[in-house]
């Protein structure tokens, strides 16, 4: 079982470092963030020039004034702060799947069995630490095996930020009380008694502690040390069945991406098989260098784990992919998995036709991928008298027929999801058509077998019947017309055209 391991990252300037990007004329001057509070202008946030010279939050904008005169003030954002951390972890995504915001400034990483991939965990914070602190945020970070200690040594450790397997208590004994995010009625009380650090009360009986203090601060105690999970609201839900490829070197050739891609279904298909599942729909994430997501998806008619087809189809998405500087990270999610029958073992070798024939999967799923799903089509029988209820449509090749297909009268291969009126000239009413006008173009019949007549199905729908009409003009084109209900000499029928027979 992997040992659970947790980064936490600290933005200690979170909101002055966003406006100094986005405002570098603020780069070299002191200035704070505020907000009214009850009459007065009250400091939410600071930036470093601010904070070396004494200004913090909370403190009110007149007193910060009368310390640097030059201090300069902007307006809170409230609602930004949440967006930022959010747009953050996301980014964070490269380096684990596993990511929850923890407002008001930071992010929580669980990272188990992730910092392999980057040689030690050492390297690993390290990466993530420096290109934060390089897009010009104050960052801050720690690691442990519980969010609480992480959260503690990120913002109130002084030396490593790497905790050892098993080293919480080591790690909490010299911090004080706030590094257990206690309620401030809490710490107070602990300042009132003398408990300057986490190493004065932790020794102290539980029943001790509960009765001054309160279920909530054991409760923080206990999650620090490891003794009771702490849940994460995670930014984006992990599919089950995910992988996840970094790269030493950013990717940026064709060859590159094609290796990658083989890489993550090897391993994707190795756990499917022994699961036996198989893939319908899938999607390749590849994080660029620049902060930028390309994606590719892929769909396939029946559940599949064969590897060479499922590249293939990918292959035909990578002009799709633009590197741009470089791919640091690939992902794999299969977003739609089903069990796959013993039957279709035999599929990938199979020389038998039909729909059991593995080749015409193939030739469909590249179609469908090549050209979109909506351009192919199945229709399967189904026991209704009226011809556009006479079939319905198939959702995979495996959705079985309940009833024959109709071979006793001559059906059209193409039948008009709605019958279209056209212009008729009969010699006699009860006869077939001698000619038809169907999009201002005139058909001489030449052949003609008929009347077929259908009637309505009066338990669904009252209406007119129909006399149904085989027709074949001068091309050797051949027509499924028909006239609706019975001739009269004061109504003449309408005439409609509703199929094409191949």
């Amino acid at each position: 079982m992997i040992k659970r391991r947790f980064v936490y990252i600290w933005f200690r300037h979170l909101m002055t470092d966003w406006i100094t990007l986005r405002h570098l004329e603020l780069r070299d001057l002191p200035f704070v963030l505020t907000t009214p509070v009850r009459g007065r202008v009250v400091i939410t946030a600071t930036n470093v020039l601010a904070e070396i010279q004494g200004i913090t939050t909370g403190m009110a904008m007149a007193d910060a004034r009368a310390i640097v005169p030059s201090l300069e003030m902007m307006d809170d954002l409230p609602e930004q702060p949440a967006k930022l951390l959010k747009a953050l972890g996301e980014w964070c995504i490269r380096y684990t799947p596993l990511i929850a915001v923890d407002m008001p400034d930071g992010l929580i990483l669980d990272i188990s069995g992730c910092a392999h991939l980057w040689g030690s965990e050492r390297t690993y914070l390290a990466a993530i630490i420096k290109t934060l602190r390089s897009k010009g945020y104050d960052a801050r970070g720690a690691m442990a095996d519980t969010i609480g200690t992480a959260w503690a040594v990120a913002r109130f450790g002084k030396v490593k930020p790497i905790i050892q397997p098993g080293e919480q208590i080591d790690a909490l004994l010299s911090l004080p009380p706030a590094a257990l995010r206690l309620e401030p009625l809490t710490l107070e009380r602990l300042q009132k008694l003398g408990f300057y650090t986490i190493q004065g009360f932790i020794g102290m009986g539980r029943s001790i502690l509960r009765r001054r203090f309160g279920q909530g601060f054991l409760m923080r105690l206990d999650q620090a040390l490891g003794n009771e999970d702490e849940p994460l609201q995670l930014l984006q839900p992990v599919e089950p069945y995910h992988e996840r490829l970094p790269c030493l070197e950013p990717i940026r050739t064709v060859t590159g991406i094609e290796i990658a891609i083989r890489k993550l279904l090897e391993t994707l298909c190795h756990r499917l098989e022994s699961e036996g599942k198989g893939l319908r729909t899938a999607t390749l994430k590849c994080y660029r260098i620049d902060d930028k997501i390309v994606q590719v998806s892929i769909g396939t008619s029946q559940a599949s784990r064969y590897i060479d087809h499922l590249f293939k189809l990918f292959e035909l998405k990578i002009p799709l992919i633009e590197p741009a500087l470089g791919i640091e990270l690939f992902t794999l999610d299969a977003l739609k998995i089903e069990d796959v029958e013993p039957d279709q073992e035999v599929l990938w070798s199979t020389t038998s036709g039909g729909l059991e024939d593995g080749r015409l999967s193939e030739l469909l799923d590249k179609i469908s991928n090549k050209m979109g799903s909506t351009s192919i089509h199945r229709y399967l029988p189904q026991e209704c008298h009226w011809p556009e209820r006479s079939i319905k449509l198939a959702k995979t090749l495996q959705d079985k027929r309940m009833t024959a297909w109709r071979t006793d009268r001559p059906r059209p291969s193409l039948l008009l999801q709605k019958p279209e009126q056209i212009q008729v000239t009969a010699p006699i009413p009860d006869y077939p058509p001698m000619l038809f006008v169907y999009k201002d173009k005139v058909h001489q019949i030449k052949k003609a077998d008929g009347p077929e007549r259908i009637e309505r199905e009066w338990w669904l729908e009252k209406g007119e019947h129909r006399d149904y009409y085989y027709v074949e003009d001068q091309d050797g084109q051949r027509y499924w017309l028909f006239r609706a209900g019975h001739y009269s000499d004061d109504q003449p029928r309408k005439w409609f055209i509703h199929g094409f027979f191949a």
